[in-house]
């Protein structure tokens, strides 16, 4: 058992490490350890073997440098002198035929690598779009920023398919480190054929959470434009931008100043309200207050006939037209433009668009 473990976790972490995407200097030291080895170990022999050649009279530059030019095939003057020495020009022809295969054998690594680099990376690229083409009802994120990374970790957690999209590639690098199998594209979000690759025509919704305004208004005429059914949350530092977004098609807006204000006022006058949202939404117990929209196709059913009871959700309300009904009874009937408001987990969620389903 003692040694069971030990061994359990070395697999894990291998696993672990064929999984991971590997970054540009671990890929380098794996691909050039071998001939830089080699390419060491030729220049200590042939610096040792020059220098008993000289009667160790050279000095331990000179040796050096009389390997390097041997080895880089320079054929700068020779400064340890073998015109008396058979055993010297010998040594020099050994090292210079393993030194030029040593530095050609490198030269093919780095030229395998380059390749292999770019290849890669069209292929990696051509996967993720095959992945995407396939998703439905997903979500957008146009900016993987602090905002977005977070709205990115909410779906994460509460298992819902989204891509990111971001135009500059270091933060799509440093998003890909904390979410490695997630869905990227490198693009400008605002742009149409962009959308379009991210399959902005067949997704649930839109999140323009980039800190541009500007950037986030165009995001959401654009998103509109090409899916008017598609529904969108944007992002708006400026109060006066508000009207803005609205006109061109935004089904909410956000703004984190006042966001923010509200939160600090609620932290003061109702903790306990605040520790329990907080426990929902920064905890990753995949509990929260979600909705469930009846579909048109639902025929009109009293409660107790469509929910049944479970151990993953809880129905806290009711929603029809605009008419709230909370705690609602068994005999509570519900039918198509009805939301079911439920704290549950993400297989109880599942299982509730099932019944409503049916």
């Amino acid at each position: 058992m003692a040694l069971a473990l030990p061994r359990a976790f070395e697999a894990g972490r291998e696993a672990m490490i064929r999984l991971a995407p590997t970054s540009l200097p671990v890929r380098f030291v794996r691909a050039f350890h071998k001939p830089l080895f080699m390419f060491l170990a030729v220049m200590v022999v042939g610096s040792t073997g020059f220098w008993i050649v000289s009667d160790y009279k050279a000095s331990l530059l000179d040796a050096v440098y009389m390997t390097f030019i041997t080895v880089a095939t320079i054929g700068f003057g020779e400064t340890i002198d073998l015109t008396h020495s058979p055993g010297g020009r010998i040594f020099l022809m050994v090292i210079a035929t393993v030194g030029i295969a040593t530095v050609t054998y490198a030269t093919s690594k780095l030229t395998a690598f380059i390749l292999e680099g770019d290849l890669n990376e069209a292929l990696r690229r051509r996967r993720m779009q095959d992945r995407i083409d396939k998703l439905k009802n997903h979500y957008i994120i146009c900016g993987i920023g602090r905002v977005g990374t977070n709205v990115a970790h909410e779906l994460h957690v509460t298992d819902r398919a989204f891509v990111a999209v971001e135009d500059a590639q270091p933060a799509i690098d440093t998003f890909r480190e904390k979410y490695a199998r997630t869905l990227t594209l490198h693009g400008d979000s605002s742009d149409d054929d962009v959308l379009r690759r991210a399959g902005i025509e067949r997704a649930a919704g839109l999140f323009a959470v980039t800190g541009d305004d500007g950037k986030n208004l165009l995001i959401t005429l654009s998103a509109k434009q090409l899916n008017p059914a598609l529904r969108v949350v944007a992002r708006c530092h400026e109060v006066r931008n508000i009207d803005k977004l609205k006109r061109v098609g935004a089904d909410a807006i956000v703004s984190p100043d006042f966001t923010g204000g509200m939160r600090i006022a609620s932290s003061m006058v109702r903790p306990a309200v605040v520790n329990f949202l907080d426990e929902m939404l920064r905890t990753d117990n995949r509990l929260r207050v979600e909705e469930v929209p009846i579909p048109l196709g639902f025929a009109k059913r009293t409660l107790g006939e469509v929910v049944t009871e479970s151990r993953d959700y809880v129905l806290l309300a009711v929603r029809s037209s605009d008419h709230w009904q909370f705690n609602p009874p068994k005999e509570h009937a519900i039918g198509p433009g009805s939301t079911l408001v439920v704290m549950v987990n993400p297989e109880g969620r599942a299982a509730l668009e099932k019944l409503v389903a049916a």
